[in-house]
C-alpha cells in the first residue's frame, strides 16, 4: 500500500502539473485496485512478477517515463530502456537500495529515488559514491516525505464529519490495507489500543479498514481508508498520532505531531529507532496494552509531548512530491504541455 499511496501522490500531482498519460500497473488482488484513479492494467499479481505482461504493456503504451517504485526486475528495466523510456527506480528499504547500485542497474536508471529522508535513510556510503562517480549516473535524490499541503478548510471539514475538534483527539494509522506476513494483527492491536484510550475519555480516530460508525457518545471513530489530503489534515489537528514505521511516521512527523511509532514490519525497526534517536517519536511493540501505555504516558507529560512536536517541527523535511516533480520536469524535458 505504501508504495502505491506514493506513486499515487506522485501521479497526480504531475497530472496536475502537465497534459500527460498516466498509467498504472498493478495487482488485481491489491485493496485498492477498484478505486485506482487513472488507467490501470491489472496483473495476476504484483507487476514484478510478470515480465511478458508487463513488458508488453510498456511496448504498446510507449510511456516517456517508467517509474519503478520499490520493485522491478533487470528484464523490466532494460525494455523501458530499450524502448527509449527515462527509468526512476524508488527504494525504500534496504534491499532495494543495494539493487538499484548493482553494476549491471545503474546504467538502466536515470533516476534513483530514496524514499525516506537521510536521518532514515543513512547518507550515501563510501561504496554508492565510488559507483556513482564511475558510471555517472542515476541522480540520487531523498524525497524525504511526500504530503499535501495545507488545508484548514478540509480539516474544519473532515473533523466535523468525523465529530471531533482540532488538538482534542488521538489518531491511529496502522497501514493502508495490506497485512505485513506474521503480523496482521496489526490493525487489531491498534483498534484495541484505542477503545482502551477511547473508554478513559479521550476521542480517538483509527484510520483504516474497517470502517464503522462510532457509536453514540462513543469517543471511538472508524472512518475506514481515507484519502491522502485528509489523513494528513487530521494528522495536522491531533493531539497525538500513533503510527506504524512506515511512510505515515514520516508524515506525521512533518506534520509537527508528537508521535508514537509502532514497528509491524522487519524493515520499519530501524526507521522506529532512527526516529527515536533523533528524539522526534517514541516507541512501543505491536500489543495493545504498550501501545495505549506509550500514548497515555506521552499526554500526560505536556512537556516531553510538545518538545516531540517542537523537534519534528524543527527537521524541516522537504516535500517529496516537490522533489519528484523538479525530476520529472527535467526528465519529460521542455516539451512537456502545461496543464
Amino acid at each position: 500500500m505504501g508504495e502505491y499511496a506514493r506513486s499515487l501522490a506522485i501521479a497526480r500531482a504531475a497530472r496536475a502539473r502537465w497534459d500527460i498519460a498516466v498509467h498504472f500497473a498493478i495487482s488485481r488482488d491489491a485493496p485498492y485496485a477498484a478505486d485506482a484513479p487513472f488507467e490501470q492494467t491489472l496483473l495476476p499479481a504484483s507487476p514484478t512478477f510478470h515480465s511478458a505482461e508487463l513488458i508488453a504493456l510498456m511496448e504498446k503504451f510507449r510511456p516517456d517515463v517508467v517509474i519503478f517504485d520499490n520493485a522491478g526486475r533487470t528484464a523490466q528495466l532494460r525494455a523501458a530502456a530499450r524502448l527509449g523510456a527515462r527509468v526512476v527506480f524508488i527504494s525504500a528499504r534496504a534491499r532495494q537500495r543495494r539493487k538499484a547500485f548493482r553494476w549491471r542497474w545503474m546504467p538502466l536508471i536515470d533516476e534513483h529515488w530514496i524514499a525516506y529522508p537521510q536521518f532514515i535513510a543513512g547518507a550515501l556510503r563510501p561504496v554508492e559514491r565510488f559507483k556513482l562517480r564511475l558510471i555517472g549516473r542515476p541522480m540520487v535524490r531523498y524525497l524525504d516525505v511526500l504530503i499535501e499541503a495545507a488545508d484548514p478548510g478540509l480539516r474544519r471539514a473532515v473533523l466535523a464529519r468525523i465529530g471531533c475538534e482540532a488538538g482534542g483527539y488521538a489518531l491511529l494509522v496502522p497501514g493502508g490495507g495490506t497485512g505485513h506476513p506474521g503480523v496482521l494483527n496489526a490493525p487489531g492491536e491498534f483498534r484495541a489500543a484505542a477503545r482502551s484510550l477511547a473508554a478513559g475519555g479521550l476521542p480517538c480516530i483509527v484510520v483504516g479498514p474497517p470502517a464503522a460508525a462510532a457509536e453514540p457518545g462513543s469517543n471511538l471513530h472508524l472512518p475506514g481508508l481515507l484519502p491522502h489530503a485528509e489523513l494528513t489534515e487530521l494528522m495536522r489537528g491531533a493531539r497525538l498520532v500513533v503510527a506504524n514505521g512506515g511512510s505515515t511516521l514520516i508524515q506525521g512527523i512533518a506534520c509537527g505531531a508528537a508521535c508514537v511509532a509502532v514497528g509491524i514490519a522487519k524493515d520499519q525497526a530501524l526507521r522506529v529507532r532512527r526516529c527515536v534517536d533523533a528524539g522526534v517519536a517514541v516507541a512501543a511493540a505491536l500489543r495493545a496494552a504498550d501501545i495505549a501505555q506509550a500514548a497515555r504516558a506521552l499526554l500526560a507529560e505536556e512537556p516531553e509531548r510538545a518538545a516531540l512536536a517542537r523537534r519534528a517541527a524543527a527537521l524541516g523535511l522537504r516535500d517529496g512530491i516537490q522533489v519528484a516533480l523538479e525530476a520529472l520536469a527535467g526528465l519529460l524535458g521542455p516539451g512537456a504541455v502545461r496543464a
